[in-house]
């Protein structure tokens, strides 16, 4: 995995003289109607040289001091302990990305892929070995959505089908890949979405967070956030209940609050479906300490 160029084609560059950026956030979740437990989870930290501090599910930071770091995954197996798998994924992250300040404290340049890529497989390695330990846990698996803002740029890693979609002056785009055969077709134009929508293996991933595979195989990315960007971070049960239209049609309804856009989403995602656990973050970057709700 590369870093020399880290960007996405086309996109801009960071602006160093830019004051450093304040996050707004709004983070829910709801279990799903035909579940007894919910399997997913979501995890908001602020980390330095220090660790890591956990924040609420509402609230703005800027990061003149902090990265921040929102996370979402949705944990697999049902009976055999899924969320066991995703509160273990965001725990341990929790704990192994704020080794990339001491390295630079080190006098060392962080390297963010690498880092990321060590630490989605160390946490590969420790959910399949609780799976070995436990039969009640057997097979247990995980996705992750983790969006990563440091001053500079915003460093996001998906496996599975969780997702991240940026809203970015009137428009919506979903920036993370599907780890499903159904998704490739549908991205490639080989299929509608409302075919993929009802693909007899819309949910069947080639790639998990655990599960008893040798290896994870995260999608990592560097991408040069503005002002005014806004992201949603997401588990598939919201997908579940919204085509891209209607998340396109909440950012534009909802412009100036991460709540109010959180509630919206959840809501007609609930109503429309419902039946998995949903849970997501919502995100503004905002360039002064001033919030916007």
């Amino acid at each position: 995995m590369s870093e020399p160029n880290p960007f996405l084609p086309g996109a801009p560059q960071p602006e160093s003289d830019l004051a450093p950026a304040v996050l707004e956030w709004t983070a829910q979740t709801r279990s799903g109607s035909k579940k007894s437990l919910n399997d997913d989870a979501w995890l908001v930290f602020a980390s330095d040289i220090n660790g890591a501090d956990l924040l609420g599910s509402h609230g703005k930071h800027s990061l003149a001091v902090h990265d921040l770091i929102f996370g979402v995954s949705d944990g697999m197996g049902g009976g055999n302990a899924g969320d066991v798998a995703s509160r273990l994924m965001l725990e341990q992250l929790r704990s192994m990305i704020p080794r990339t300040f001491k390295t630079a404290a080190e006098g060392l340049r962080p390297g963010y892929f690498t880092h990321l890529q060590q630490a989605i497989q160390a946490v590969h390695l420790a959910i399949n070995a609780q799976a070995a330990e436990d039969e009640n846990k057997k097979g247990m698996a995980a996705t992750l959505a983790l969006a990563w803002f440091t001053p500079e740029n915003l460093y996001f890693a998906n496996v599975g089908d969780s997702r991240i979609y940026l809203h970015r002056k009137g428009k919506t785009s979903m920036l993370t890949l599907d780890h499903t055969f159904a998704w490739k077709k549908f991205n490639r134009g080989e299929i509608s979405e409302r075919q993929f929508r009802v693909h007899p293996r819309k949910s069947v991933l080639y790639q998990v967070v655990g599960g008893g595979k040798h290896q994870a195989k995260p999608n990592i990315v560097a991408f040069p956030y503005q002002p005014g960007d806004r992201f949603l971070i997401c588990s598939d049960g919201l997908i579940d209940g919204l085509w891209e239209k209607h998340i396109h049609d909440g950012f534009i309804k909802n412009r100036d609050s991460t709540r109010a856009l959180a509630s919206s989403l959840m809501d007609r995602a609930a109503s429309n479906d419902g039946r998995d656990d949903i849970t997501l973050i919502t995100l503004a970057v905002n360039t002064t300490e001033d919030s916007t709700e």
